[in-house]
């Protein structure tokens, strides 16, 4: 049975968001994170010959899609999650020390 695999994407206009609300968006992004290492793992021990699906955004629409080119943009895409986290973190940091 071929398994369709949905990309996690930060949503729109991804970026900090003001620090009174970092603490919410954090944990967001914790479990983003963690939905991403899945999916990267995932794609990561598929057999070559098997098959990979993206869904259509805002649809229940799946197509065929490259399983290389979908295990690059997933790790890309939690690279950016990692980033985007760390700079919560650092933030944070700073607003202590100040």
């Amino acid at each position: 049975m071929e398994m369709p695999f949905r990309e996690a994407r930060p949503e729109n206009g991804a970026g900090l968001v003001p620090t009174d609300s970092s603490a919410p968006h954090k944990e967001d992004l914790s479990s983003k994170i963690k939905e991403q290492k899945i999916v990267v793992d995932e794609l990561s021990n598929l057999k070559k010959n098997r098959k990979v699906y993206r869904q259509q955004q805002n649809s229940n629409i799946f197509f065929l899609a490259d399983r290389t080119e979908m295990l690059s943009e997933s790790k890309n895409t939690l690279d950016e999650l990692k980033k985007e986290y760390q700079e919560i973190e650092n933030s944070e940091k700073t607003k202590i020390k100040k």
